[in-house]
């Protein structure tokens, strides 16, 4: 059986997530003929010339006319406005879908701009890496990935099946969930640990920045996420703020409590929340 599920994928954003999930879909036979948008027209060139793209253009209308699948792979801070641009110009049954970390109010807020008769469901792939853009994609990037979809009540059924047979084609794993509840699980394993990174970093650079050249494996590992995109996790941290606060204050409390027992030589009490940490992180296959 053909994978060839869509005639016309318009690809908006042609960075890391975006080019791959262009290459994937090509690589899949997932479509006839893939049109990407950009605000960067030698991005958009040197996709071409590789493949990655059949047609570009600096008309968003225009690149999302007649599309199949409309894929939102910018920051999430400009979903909405890109939506507001191109509503008018989707045909009936058209499906939208985003590669964004945020889900929660966002795809309420996205499902209200729309015309009735095109379908809108999230999708966060969890792939991708710190080294953003281009020149860094890969057609294998969803392999064996995670992908959650964040279907609402009133997200259309043949719609979302599409959306998750697509996924199982780029090689992905699909999960559904409540876009709150995606937030919530999401602001805990993965937006959390990036503004602890970027804020061990950060502490490091204001005792003597030169102390970065003594850093080994274990600093590396903890603090790798802290070059990804100051773009993307600018929007993301807002965009997710209210559930990041609650969280920043949990870490805080935690960390009081081991400068308590620091402060108090608690020893016992401080091995057994490492241990008690070391067996939740086990947890992870």
């Amino acid at each position: 059986m053909a994978n060839i599920f869509f005639n016309k994928i318009s690809i908006i954003g042609i960075g890391l997530l975006g080019a791959s999930f262009a290459m994937a879909a090509r690589k899949k036979a997932l479509c006839n003929n893939i049109h990407g948008f950009s605000r960067d027209l030698k991005k958009l060139q040197k996709a071409k010339s590789q493949g990655i793209i059949d047609e570009y253009s600096h008309d968003i209308q225009e690149v999302c006319k007649n599309a199949d699948l409309v894929v939102l792979a910018t920051p999430v801070g400009a979903f909405l406005n890109i939506v507001e641009k191109i509503k008018n110009y989707l045909k009936k049954d058209c499906l939208i879908t985003d590669l964004g970390s945020i889900k929660g109010n966002l795809v309420y807020s996205i499902e209200s701009l729309l015309p009735q008769e095109v379908n809108y469901i999230g999708s966060h792939p969890i792939a991708g890496g710190e080294k953003s853009g281009l020149d860094n994609a890969k057609s294998d990037l969803f392999e064996n990935a995670l992908c959650i979809l964040t279907p609402t009540e009133k997200s259309n059924n043949d719609a979302l099946n599409k959306l998750q047979i697509s996924w199982r084609i780029l090689g992905s794993k699909v999960e559904l969930m409540n876009p709150h509840q995606h937030d919530e699980v999401y602001a805990l394993v993965s937006h959390l640990p990036h503004l602890v990174a970027y804020a061990l970093v950060i502490t490091v650079g204001e005792i003597n920045e030169d102390y970065i050249s003594f850093a080994g494996q274990g600093f590396k590992d903890t603090t790798r996420i802290a070059m990804s995109s100051p773009e993307i996790w600018r929007d993301i941290s807002f965009y997710n703020k209210d559930n990041l606060i609650r969280l920043i204050r949990v870490l805080k409390d935690n960390l009081d409590n081991i400068e308590n027992y620091l402060n108090t030589e608690d020893f016992i009490a401080l091995e057994k929340l490492f241990i008690r940490s070391k067996k939740i992180r086990e947890k992870i296959k």
